[in-house]
């Protein structure tokens, strides 16, 4: 049975982890620094919630002895044949690149690498980190040489949250690597442990490539969304009768307007072009358009009910999207802000997140005794629970701003509370 080291147990790396260790023919290592990970999967225990079937992979797992954690991930490489690096990269505040945590993972792998191992990148980077920033690092601490004492490749993860398990084997595999042997290594490997079609690219770079662009695909035409859905308020236009005609024909696919975009992905990987040579264009002009969402709803409470200060305004959802707990890059916090700066009292609700989780945002976790101080609401994530919400409870809201335009219009009307959407009104 071959020996498999799965570098990072997040979102993302623990169920590609469990998968490789239900296959028949792999015992996996999971490599984290974060200790609590570790023991919880080590005792046949998942950390990362509303992942349909992971929790049943991971005891089975735990039952077979097919996967094990450990925060040394030197060891664990040393005993491995194949090492996946799932680690993220992040976006400091500027947009500039922060490799903090994958630089010393692979600086971990590099002093634990052994003569023959194969060693794949699944984390999103900009187009050549995998060989002249990895690749070089590896070989400078190890001793070894790429492509000859060890092999590289780069393929992308392309799942989106709560569908990861069904995403690893629904969607093809992008696979490249950096010598012929480095592709036929990692296409094995890739199609026997998550046994899905591969679709094999001519370099690293392509691949590395291929997944911001997917990314920055999104962003762009999401941003063309949010401009025509602006437009089309002024023109006093329902943008969203007008996407349900436009996209009738099959050359149109209009995307969903929205109060922004968040989430590991979408918000952070266009940087990894524009700080990287791209002329300045769609790309970066996206990224303000979608990013001064936040700013356009609130100037849209602003023009219904007139100065914000001491309003109380609540909004729903936390998340970056509906029946995700995650608020990176959430839109949430762009309006907090927005809000704040506007002398508005902002309450929050979410129903995935404690209290406590939410207070740490600096603003007041809502609970229902607040219900009738509420003079605004402004939804963002669409939760399940916000489907059939009930607002004869907000006695003296004056004003619902649906910011995914996805609310009943007409029963939230019928409470004598007007309604706005995005581009629609």
């Amino acid at each position: 049975m071959k020996n498999v080291t799965v570098v990072g147990l997040g979102k993302i790396g623990l169920p590609l982890a469990a998968i490789f260790a239900n296959c028949g023919h792999l015992h996996v290592y999971g490599a984290d620094i974060n200790q609590t990970v570790v023991d919880k999967v080590n005792q046949g225990i998942s950390h990362v919630d509303n992942e349909p079937g992971l929790d049943e992979l991971i005891a089975k797992a735990y039952e077979s002895k097919t996967l094990e954690a450990t925060v040394n991930t030197s060891e664990a490489v040393s005993k491995s044949e194949v090492v996946v690096v799932i680690v993220p990269v992040l976006t400091k505040e500027n947009g500039a690149t922060n490799y903090q945590y994958i630089d010393s993972a692979v600086e971990d792998i590099a002093r634990g690498i052994k003569k023959g191992t194969l060693v794949s990148f699944e984390t999103t980077l900009p187009a050549g980190d995998t060989r002249n920033r990895f690749g070089r690092t590896i070989e400078k601490i190890s001793g070894l040489k790429m492509g000859v004492d060890f092999f590289l490749s780069y393929s992308p993860e392309r799942v989106y949250s709560n569908r990861i398990i069904k995403d690893l084997s629904a969607y093809p595999k992008v696979v490249s690597g950096l010598n012929p042997k480095s592709l036929e290594l990692a296409a094995d490997f890739y199609q026997k442990g998550l046994n899905c079609d591969i679709l094999p690219v001519s370099s690293l770079e392509a691949a590395e490539f291929t997944k911001v662009a997917e990314c920055v695909y999104r962003d762009v035409n999401i941003a063309l969304a949010n401009e025509l859905a602006m437009y089309a308020s002024k023109l006093d236009i329902d943008i969203m009768e007008v996407i349900k005609a436009a996209n009738s024909e099959p050359y149109s696919n209009i995307h969903l307007p929205g109060v922004g975009v968040g989430g590991h992905c979408i918000p952070v990987y266009p940087y990894f072009f524009i700080n990287n040579g791209l002329d300045e264009g769609l790309t970066t002009l996206s990224r303000r358009i979608n990013d001064d969402m936040a700013k356009y709803a609130v100037g849209m409470a602003e023009k219904n009910l007139g100065s914000l200060r001491n309003k109380r305004v609540l909004i729903l959802g936390l998340s970056f999207r509906g029946n995700v707990k995650e608020p990176t890059k959430s839109s949430t916090l762009l309006l907090i802000d927005e809000l704040k700066e506007k002398g508005a009292a902002v309450y929050v609700d979410d129903p995935l997140f404690e209290a406590g989780e939410i207070s740490k945002y600096g603003v007041v976790p809502f609970s229902k005794q607040h219900a009738e101080e509420i003079e605004l609401i402004i939804l963002q994530a669409y939760h399940d629970e916000y489907k059939n919400m009930d607002f004869s409870a907000y006695k003296n809201c004056s004003l619902v701003l649906d910011g995914r335009n996805v609310l009943d219009k007409e029963a939230i009307i019928k409470q004598g509370i007007h309604y706005v959407g995005i581009g629609v009104k």
